[in-house]
């Protein structure tokens, strides 16, 4: 080992909104992991735009929320999305792209953030790195080897070449996922739809915009498909324009002239003056290019290997779902890496995080597909029919982890509304009130588990008290004691009677419930918990 090499519990590959909010869901559990991008900084394009309220409710159990709205886009007033021929033509539709995945304040405590997702990783690096995660940018992954105790990583970086053994490593490189590729596990789902050059540009569109803000525009020049999207810094644009390699058609084809003349094409505006501007500071190049499509990985571990976010699935650009399905995948695998690395568990519990979040991808991939098909040829009603909220709030899990829930068989995703804390679903949303001070259930989900018990559960309460057999915190509440639920709507948004309890897992879904007392709550409890953990 020279001065430059290390050790960690965990390698993550990859400094997205994936591997950075990996390692703070790692950090704030006790587990510091190190993460290494090849980029010299977060990029300046802006990604996802509109990050949900489940994604939302995710950082707010880490007292993030604020910090979020903080960072909101100057844009958060303008959630619109346009379709026409060119900007400077008559609009084929206008429609709020969050109005039907908005919550109502029955279903959740939070709402969307409109914010970029440059300015969402440095917000969560930020976090990430004052809860312990060594984050190394302008760092690459040069090789990396596997065995039975860990994986063995040479990483080049400011200071050159150094090895980093870790026990275990979280591949987050993006839809390139060159881990995975050298893994050789393969891809399910259509493919490659259609590739696209975009680049970002200053120019004044004051004579077309005609007063008008939104957060996207879909046009039909130069070709059905072009996006045209609005940046913080105003007069800043950028352009996303699909083109066929089937035709002979190449990135290399795309000079900053031609660019410039497809600006044009698609502003509407024939003698427009504009300037090109790299996407990332320093860099010269100004043009990027990049495959849209679909694919699910068809598996999301391989031994000490795990693949999260787009290197474990790849989604249309619709709806908001590529990022928010990516934290969603950290979430879920960090607390069960957390706690197998602090001893808790059994290892056979990281194979859940595959059988959870792989039909969780495939059914979004499904959604998305028809998202983009209505975008780019349907009408504002085509639009408008589809509700969200099932898919933000109603996927649903099925493992090992999940102990009464429904079988994989079943719809991997349910109506929320209606789905009464059912386990492997997420915890539903209730207000309560403590001396006085409002807080959902959802904001009692913050170190590890948590047992939410009835009015009349205060034998679950003591179990949870005593429940330390397996080195296992579980934070237990008893709502009709300390907490006062002034609606009275715990009992029927969690499938309980007064005297059950349901046992909420570190993510926040449900992982087992008891509908009434039982005559051995202590004994039930830690079977629920050994199970859950895969303990002997």
């Amino acid at each position: 080992m020279t001065e430059n090499d290390r050790t960690t519990s965990v390698l993550v590959v990859g400094g997205g909104i994936t591997g950075l909010s990996t390692a703070l869901f790692l950090a704030r559990q006790g587990v510091r992991a190190t993460v290494v991008e090849r980029h010299p900084s977060i990029a300046m394009l802006p990604q996802a735009r509109a990050f949900n309220p489940r994604s939302l409710e995710i950082y707010r159990s880490l007292r993030m929320e604020e910090e979020i709205r903080n960072h909101t886009s100057m844009l958060a007033a303008f959630p619109e999305m346009i379709g026409a021929d060119t900007l400077a033509g008559e609009e084929r539709f206008r429609i709020d792209l969050l109005a039907h995945g908005r919550p109502p304040g029955s279903l959740s405590p939070t709402d969307w953030a409109m914010i970029d997702q440059d300015e969402l990783e440095r917000v969560v690096r930020a976090e990430a790195e004052h809860s312990g995660a060594d984050v190394r940018f302008g760092t690459e992954l040069v090789d990396f080897g596997t065995d039975a105790d860990g994986v063995t990583a040479t990483v080049r970086g400011p200071g050159g070449e150094a090895r980093i053994r870790a026990d275990w490593l979280v591949a987050a490189d993006g839809h390139r996922a060159g881990v995975r590729h050298r893994l050789g596990i393969g891809t399910d789902g259509p493919g490659v739809l259609f590739h696209s050059v975009y680049f970002i540009f200053e120019a004044d569109l004051k004579s077309v915009l005609r007063d008008r803000r939104f957060l996207l525009a879909y046009v039909d020049r130069p070709v059905q498909g072009t996006a045209l999207v609005p940046l913080r810094e105003f007069g800043r644009w950028m352009l996303g324009v699909p083109f066929r390699p089937d035709r002979g058609e190449s990135p290399e084809d795309f000079t900053e002239e031609r660019c410039a003349e497809l600006a044009r094409q698609a502003t509407g505006i024939d003698d427009l003056e504009l300037t090109l501007v790299p996407p990332v500071t320093g860099w010269s190049r100004k043009i990027s290019h990049s495959a849209v499509g679909g694919w699910v990985a068809r598996r999301y571990r391989s031994g000490r290997v795990f693949f999260a976010g787009d290197a474990a699935h790849v989604v249309p650009p619709s709806g908001s779902y590529g990022a928010n399905t990516c934290i969603a995948d950290a979430h879920n695998l960090a607390w069960k890496l957390a706690a197998v690395v602090n001893g808790q568990a059994g290892e056979a519990l990281l194979d859940t995080y595959h059988e959870e979040r792989r039909p969780v991808a495939r059914v979004t991939l499904d959604h998305t597909m028809r998202l983009l098909e209505n975008r780019h040829q349907g009408t504002a009603e085509d639009l408008e029919s589809i509700d969200d909220i099932a898919m933000i709030f109603g996927y649903r899990y099925a493992s090992a982890a999940v102990l009464g829930g429904a079988p994989a068989t079943d719809t991997p995703v349910v109506d929320p509304r209606t789905a009464g804390g059912r386990p492997g679903l997420r915890a539903p949303h209730v207000w309560l009130d403590r001396s006085g001070t409002r807080l959902s259930t959802l904001d009692l989900f913050t170190d590890g588990f948590t047992l939410l018990a009835g009015r009349d559960g205060t034998e679950w309460t003591e179990a949870a008290a005593a429940a330390t057999s397996l080195g296992v915190k579980v934070t237990a509440h008893r709502v009709g004691g300390e907490l006062q639920d002034h609606d009275d709507a715990f009992a029927a948004a969690y499938g309980i009677g007064a005297a059950g309890a349901v046992l909420v897992r570190p993510d926040g879904f449900v992982a087992w419930r008891a509908e009434d007392r039982s005559p051995e709550p202590g004994r039930e409890l830690e079977r629920a918990l050994a199970r859950i953990l895969a303990r002997p």
